[in-house]
């Protein structure tokens, strides 16, 4: 392929490093050494994820571990506009704002309709095995352009903005990856076959409705438990929508994974290791309550789970 998904974690390995070298001489943040460190590693983590081995990376998260706990990373001066500047752009630009922000999930879905089977000679344009992601990496990337030359702003005020977002959000944005590889890791320790015994022993495994009913129960509490639906899913597949739902009642495997990920959002909705979703927003918004986001999410986390469960049973029939 052309453009593989190794290239989107290049494009954002490189705002991450770029961005970190902004912390390191920023004075005003009284950890800038430790806290671009982390960033740095963090970017390299991105940049050369492909090619670092296995041990070396486990020694790099390691160290933003140690960073973190060692209470390295703290905010610094990323040079804002002031109140009135926002309004006189906001007043300026108007609603064409709202175009680079409506242009990614546009061409995200356009290039990952339309681009499924293009190629140049043998080679596809997109990674066919990740042509979503492919697709939201490059619309993200044409979106960034147009903003720019929207805003007649130089490419160092996207790092510069970049940089802020990211260390406003700060260690919770490496949770994504770091509780992906450990779904991965308790699926290969066996904890899934652990969880079809369970489950054998507690539902009627032979009734369609109660095997989807635990595994959609199920990636939502693992969700919860894990903090990212993409853990949880490794561990629920392999111990009920493989053995029982696609090998006993021969369930399509596409419109499994698609509303089993979707039951494990729901999950997301209503934990707070999913801090990235859920606590830095309210640390954003400035909110007293730490937990005030999920609890208004839980009702309407609820519903949608029922949903799931709903249209999983039937798309199963």
């Amino acid at each position: 392929m052309i453009i593989s998904i190794e290239w989107v974690y290049i494009f954002l390995g490189l705002i991450a490093v770029c961005g970190s070298f902004y912390t390191f001489v920023d004075k005003k943040n009284p950890r800038r050494i430790t806290s671009g460190l982390f960033y740095l590693l963090y970017g390299i983590s991105l940049l050369l994820g492909s090619v670092i081995p296995p041990f070396f990376m486990g020694l790099l998260v390691l160290v933003m571990v140690a960073i973190v706990g060692a209470g390295g990373l703290k905010l610094g001066s990323y040079g804002e506009a002031s109140r009135e500047e926002r309004i006189q752009n906001r007043n300026r630009l108007g609603h064409k704002l709202f175009i680079p922000a409506l242009l990614i999930p546009i061409l995200t879905v356009a290039g990952a309709t339309g681009m499924k089977d293009v190629k140049i000679g043998e080679l596809f344009i997109f990674d066919p095995k990740n042509i979503t992601l492919v697709a939201l990496g490059v619309a993200t990337l044409i979106a960034l352009i147009v903003g720019l030359w929207m805003t007649k702003s130089a490419p160092a005020v996207a790092v510069k903005e970049s940089r802020r977002l990211l260390e406003a959000i700060g260690w919770a944005a490496v949770l994504p990856q770091m509780l992906a590889t450990l779904g991965t890791i308790f699926n290969t320790a066996g904890v899934g076959s652990v969880v079809s015994n369970l489950v054998s022993q507690v539902i009627p495994t032979h009734s369609l409705f109660w095997v989807v009913f635990a595994y959609c129960i199920g990636m939502a509490l693992f969700t919860m438990v894990m903090g990212n639906a993409f853990a949880a899913f490794p561990v629920m597949t392999a111990g009920i929508a493989v053995p029982l739902l696609i090998g006993q009642f021969g369930v399509d495997a596409n419109h499994l994974a698609a509303i089993g990920m979707f039951a494990g959002y729901c999950g997301t909705l209503m934990t707070p290791m999913a801090a990235n979703f859920n606590i830095v927003p309210a640390a954003l918004l400035d909110l007293k309550d730490k937990n005030h986001v999920i609890r208004v999410q839980i009702p309407t986390a609820l519903i949608i789970l029922a949903v799931n469960i709903v249209l999983m049973y039937c798309f199963s029939l």
